[in-house]
């Protein structure tokens, strides 16, 4: 079950709602709406998310136990690192070792099949046994690395009870997709949160407006995206190659981003704050700062837990560099199990190497329009490798957008409007006034001068906005959703 689908809003978003307005047990009827939520789509994988939580809860304990018995004997020499640093190895080696194997394992294996392929000739098996992908297992496998992490460095307490720690792992707001909050954000409103109106109608707001960014706007790019980058090889020109770079850049950000925004519009309904996950990415003028604004949650954890604890930037250029490298790799790996992912994230991270060695420098005395067109430029090409099947579709692609076609390809390729429609073109318009922050600077101005009027105006436009996504529902037009199996 997804947000923006048909059993959500229509069914389990109400009942939800109604019961968690009218019952005293908050954390109860969210746990169970939770696990409602959970087994909705993947029943089978419930068992495997129950026994990580359970682990966790334990490996919480142990670790806090363990610095509580350190503080005793602190006089005698004892260090708190080394009496909490056995069970947190062992926390974080059982965690690690679910997601590596969980995410990774198809992944290992049919590259240990094709180097022995490679190496002795021998056939790649036919019928190998595929080990399912877990629904949401990077996300609560990172919230719970975060919480053990924080615990371990005596930055949250270790948390007894089991109902607290297990809601804050499975809430469904965040289960899926992020964004990715730390325990010691929401500690104290797992116990007691303030639930009201305000909160109620801060919430709805972003809930609707995240819902038309990723019905109305990435669902609508998206078959476009989808139709362009099926095309062969020979039907593809440098205009239409550019259209997909550009419609699957729009729909990757309205889709993750508007899910975000629902997942923050949720958390206030239900009495939590989660942080913010997106910042107009596009308009960043260096991929440096393209990446202070995209899934910052994201960037945070990796900022936090990865790249501090290999020294960040306190051993000198080379390392740091290196450590940037190393996380950005890890990054594009935690993305997926296939190497257009991983040199989607050596991408990144090559270029956030460069910049911080001269490019930046080079890039500060340019035009705001050349530091924009640089970093849409890169991020969009980046893109492209994200969104190939592989690195053959990619460079079809790359090479059709940089005119590098062949003539046979020049000549039969098809035309850019057989793609944009009234409906696409709409949807690219609204995609950009949204991406590019002016519908910001418009709401501010109309609140300042129009008063209570730009609130009227405000509440019917997400009126509209909420209606039209129940028709584009009701009508069962595409509606799939990039981050699902991350």
């Amino acid at each position: 079950m997804v947000f923006s689908s048909v059993s959500f809003l229509f069914y389990f978003l109400p009942i939800f709602l109604v019961l968690y307005g009218a019952l005293p047990w908050r954390n109860a009827v969210l746990l169970i709406a939770s696990l409602i939520f959970y087994s909705w789509g993947e029943p089978q994988n419930l068992p495997l998310l129950l026994i990580c939580i359970t682990v966790n809860y334990g490996f919480g304990l142990w670790i806090g136990q363990a610095q509580i018995r350190s503080q005793a004997t602190i006089q005698s020499g004892v260090s708190v690192t080394n009496v909490a640093r056995i069970p947190f190895v062992i926390a974080i080696i059982f965690n690690l070792g679910a997601l590596l194997y969980y995410k990774y394992f198809n992944f290992a294996l049919s590259n240990w099949h094709s180097l022995q392929h490679w190496m002795t000739g021998a056939d790649m098996p036919k019928d190998v046994e595929t080990v399912a992908l877990p629904l949401g297992i990077s996300f609560f496998t990172f919230h719970a690395i975060s919480y053990l992490v924080d615990v371990y460095r005596q930055k949250t307490k270790a948390e007894r009870s089991f109902t607290a720690l297990f809601t804050y792992i499975i809430m469904f707001p965040q289960l899926v997709a992020g964004p990715i909050v730390r325990f010691s954000t929401v500690a104290r409103q797992l116990h007691h949160r303030r639930w009201s109106w305000w909160r109620v109608e801060a919430g709805t707001r972003f809930f609707c407006l995240g819902l038309a960014q990723k019905i109305l706007i990435a669902n609508t790019v998206a078959v476009v995206a989808d139709k362009i980058f099926s095309l062969p090889k020979e039907a593809l020109s440098s205009s239409l190659a550019w259209l997909g770079a550009l419609c699957y850049s729009l729909q990757i950000y309205f889709d993750f981003a508007g899910y975000s925004l629902m997942a923050i519009g949720l958390g206030l309904i239900c009495g939590f704050s989660f942080p913010r996950n997106f910042n107009l990415p596009y308009v960043a003028r260096s991929v440096t700062e393209f990446w202070r604004r995209w899934h910052m949650s994201l960037s945070r954890w990796f900022r936090d837990y990865v790249y501090i604890p290999l020294g960040g930037n306190r051993h000198g250029l080379s390392r740091t560099l290196l450590n940037l490298f190393l996380v950005f790799f890890l990054c594009g790996l935690w993305h997926g199990a296939n190497w257009t992912f991983v040199v989607w994230g050596m991408l990144h991270g090559s270029f956030l190497v460069i910049e911080r060695l001269w490019l930046g420098q080079v890039l500060a005395k340019q035009a705001r329009v050349v530091q924009h067109a640089y970093t849409l430029v890169v991020v969009m090409l980046a893109w492209v490798i994200f969104r190939a099947n592989d690195f053959t579709q990619a460079a079809n692609v790359i090479q059709a957008m940089f005119g590098m076609a062949d003539p046979i390809a020049k000549a039969t390729a098809l035309s850019v409007m057989a793609y944009c429609s009234n409906t696409v073109i709409l949807a690219l318009l609204c995609a950009i006034f949204f991406a590019s922050g002016t519908s910001k600077k418009l709401s501010g101005i109309a609140q300042r001068r129009l008063g209570l009027t730009a609130l009227v105006i405000d509440r019917t436009w997400l009126l509209c906005l909420l209606l039209l996504c129940g028709v584009s529902l009701a009508s069962g037009a595409y509606n799939p959703f990039i981050y699902f199996r991350f």
